[in-house]
């Protein structure tokens, strides 16, 4: 993989370690590729933490996969099925890659917890020593920004 491209995904790891959500730390290490701000890609991303909105749902590093996937060759024109379609295939290719490395997409089950989330269990937790420790949020948003990476790197217009 090209070195530009290996340290975008360092930067999503030290974003996640800066205290930045899943989603947030990946969208924003690839957000200047695609015309966006740093700022504005973390706004966008910031609903998706937690595993969107922490109801522990579908994990926010693939989210952000989703959305760098909707940035790079998401069809603009409505009636555009031919577009959509590419759009998905690419969203589900790169899905089932994660899929395969993590052993699931969803945030519940990359964390370990049992049973649903409950509604209003918005509080963020708080990013200490043992948080890090306890989590394997790390080393997913490393593996969704990768995924991202290696998709990059081998588009046929990849240079």
């Amino acid at each position: 993989m090209r070195k530009e491209l290996e340290e975008r995904v360092a930067r999503a790891v030290d974003n996640f370690m800066q205290g930045y959500g899943c989603c947030q730390s990946v969208v924003a290490a690839f957000a200047d590729l695609y015309g966006l701000d740093e700022t504005m890609a973390k706004r966008i991303a910031a609903g998706f933490g937690g595993g969107v909105g922490r109801m522990r749902m579908m994990c926010g590093a693939v989210s952000g996969i989703v959305i760098l996937v909707g940035l790079d060759c998401g069809q603009t024109e409505g009636a555009d099925r031919q577009g959509k379609s590419a759009c998905y295939k690419v969203v589900q290719q790169l899905l089932a890659e994660s899929k395969e490395e993590n052993g699931s997409l969803i945030c519940a089950e990359l964390l370990g917890l049992k049973g649903p989330v409950p509604m209003g269990n918005y509080v963020a937790s708080e990013r200490t020593k043992e948080y890090y420790k306890q989590r394997p949020c790390a080393a997913k948003v490393e593996s969704a920004a990768r995924i991202f990476a290696r998709y990059l790197d081998q588009k046929p217009s990849a240079g």
